[in-house]
């Protein structure tokens, strides 16, 4: 009679543990779709059937004509906005009940990781943002836009001197090389020429650390989200020590540098050091003209702090100068592939942008400004609308930090009442591929951005960077260093199908990052002059 009874228990076990979870939101009276055994609706990705991007859509389009819809990560439910009066609820007005992100990794497992903006919590993060946020104005930006335009043109010109009429290039190679240029010079103080010197360490320590595809990495990905107190026991990092040791060194050394020998640079680096000696404070005398549309305004939380004692140490430093390099190592290099992609896919627009890119070069006198580049609104209306078309980040995620209830709007709701620690999403994906926002949605139409048209986009409907106080702080630093490039390439370049294009592209489903199947080949074909 033993094994009918522990039967009984194991049913009883595998119910409650397994089986029950997935009914969290039907409990609540919140409409889901119908989650896999375990695995949730996240099934797809971790069996390699779906891109991330593609199970974002899929769980949009679950439940439609409602405001919110119940999914599962795994076990873990988590509630899915999709109404943009409740994503600004949720995001702007309420930020207070949910100003985190999850936490995956321990900070004692991995400080690199943890101690970066992104990652803290709570009154850590309130403090870092608001000491980084006078880093990352517009005019801060302009601080930096010397050392971005001359890695612009370093990058241009090791294509012009070699003698080919047309050369085939996998994209994203190429604009890594020229983003790990940017973020070593800009962030680290680190001059760099990686498409002359291919195999650099700094250069290969960027690539193996943003590399998140591979059995091992997928493991560990999920395994912080399925079984993270085993993972903190055995201290299992997302990085190898290799490279924690790399940018730690690397930084250190160069802080220790900067202030023994009274160094300058207009870099991060320096710009924390200043925030650590004196302070950095906002400034508010901001210009009209900003880094484009897509870029995210400064919330007045993050511009007027309270109470605000952050002591900066070293460590501090290393983090954010590491998530900085992190993001613009292959964050922005991604935009830039599927920007170029689209350029060539679509010779009318590439060359109504070439015709900008000729008359801003003619009025700048044949020297690229700041202003210059900013002024350029067909450039805008495209790196725009690809933000729209291709968003990296395909998702937003963020913790209820304290109770909070979604009271009914129409008939067929009920109150639904939040615990802390629930996570919610935002699937900006799927809100920026429904044709009910964007008609046409997989069509590729800056016109959408003109200054006609862009005052009819609905808020919180585009979300490249992200929403509310905890939006990308980054957002002026990417548009600018995406600008810039395509400005160089075009100035020269026409960037055109070769026979290895994937067309129509498909999205990889190996990686836990958006990117293309078989990669972006493309290639670069000088201009003819009259």
């Amino acid at each position: 009679m033993w094994w009918i009874l522990a039967f009984i228990v194991a049913a009883v076990w595998g119910y409650w543990f397994l089986i029950r979870p997935h009914k969290f939101w039907t409990r609540k009276g919140v409409p889901q779709g119908t989650p896999r055994f375990i695995l949730g609706d996240t099934w797809g990705t971790f069996l390699g059937k779906q891109s991330p991007a593609e199970m974002v859509e899929m769980v949009y389009k679950m439940c439609p004509n409602t405001r919110y819809s119940g999914c599962y990560q795994f076990l873990l439910p988590t509630l899915v906005l999709k109404d943009p009066d409740l994503i600004k609820q949720i995001t702007v007005k309420d930020f207070d009940h949910f100003e985190d992100h999850r936490s995956l990794i321990q900070e004692e497992s991995d400080p690199l990781w943890t101690k970066n903006l992104f990652a803290l919590n709570g009154k850590k993060w309130r403090e870092m943002r608001a000491t980084l946020s006078p880093a990352f104005t517009s005019s801060k930006m302009k601080y930096m836009f010397t050392l971005i335009s001359q890695t612009g043109e370093q990058f241009v010109k090791y294509f012009l001197t070699q003698d080919q009429n047309l050369t085939t290039f996998e994209m994203k190679d190429i604009f890594t090389r020229f983003t790990n240029d940017v973020i070593a010079n800009t962030a680290f103080g680190v001059e760099c020429d990686s498409l002359v010197d291919r195999t650099n360490e700094f250069y290969m320590m960027g690539k193996e650390a943003t590399n998140f595809s591979g059995l091992w990495k997928t493991f560990k990905f999920f395994g912080y989200m399925l079984i993270p107190k085993v993972f903190k026991y055995f201290k299992i990092t997302m990085f190898s020590k290799n490279v924690g040791q790399f940018f730690t060194n690397l930084v250190k050394s160069n802080i220790h540098s900067r202030l023994k020998h009274g160094i300058v640079r207009p870099d991060m680096v320096h710009l924390l050091l200043e925030a650590r000696k004196n302070g950095l404070k906002y400034d508010d005398s901001e210009p009209i003209q900003d880094t484009g549309f897509a870029s995210v305004a400064e919330s007045e939380i993050n511009k007027n702090p309270k109470n605000i004692k952050t002591e900066i140490t070293d460590q501090d430093i290393v983090a954010q100068a590491f998530v900085f390099f992190l993001a613009g190592f292959d964050s922005v290099a991604t935009v830039m592939c599927f920007m170029s992609h689209e350029l060539a896919l679509n010779p009318d627009i590439q060359n109504r942008l070439i015709q900008e890119v000729d008359e801003t070069l003619e009025a700048c006198k044949g020297k690229l400004t700041y202003d210059g580049l900013l002024g350029m609104k067909y450039l805008d209306m495209v790196v725009s609308e690809t933000l729209r078309k291709w968003p990296n980040a395909v998702g937003l995620d963020r913790i209820c930090t304290k109770p909070y209830t979604i009271e009914p709007k129409y008939p067929d709701e009920r109150s639904v009442h939040l615990e802390k620690n629930t996570v919610v999403w935002v699937p900006v994906f799927g809100l920026h591929r429904d044709p009910q926002f964007y008609p046409e949605p997989e069509r590729f139409d800056p016109e959408r951005f003109s200054d006609e048209n862009k005052t009819n986009i609905k808020p919180y409907t585009y979300m490249p960077f992200g929403s509310g106080p905890r939006n990308c702080i980054g957002s002026r630093f990417a548009l600018l260093e995406t600008k810039t490039l395509f400005f160089y390439i075009l100035s020269h370049f026409e960037i055109v199908p070769v026979e290895k294009t994937q067309i129509p592209l498909v999205l990889s489903k190996k990686h836990m990052n958006i990117t293309a199947e078989n990669g972006f080949w493309l290639g670069l074909k000088r201009r003819s002059r009259v």
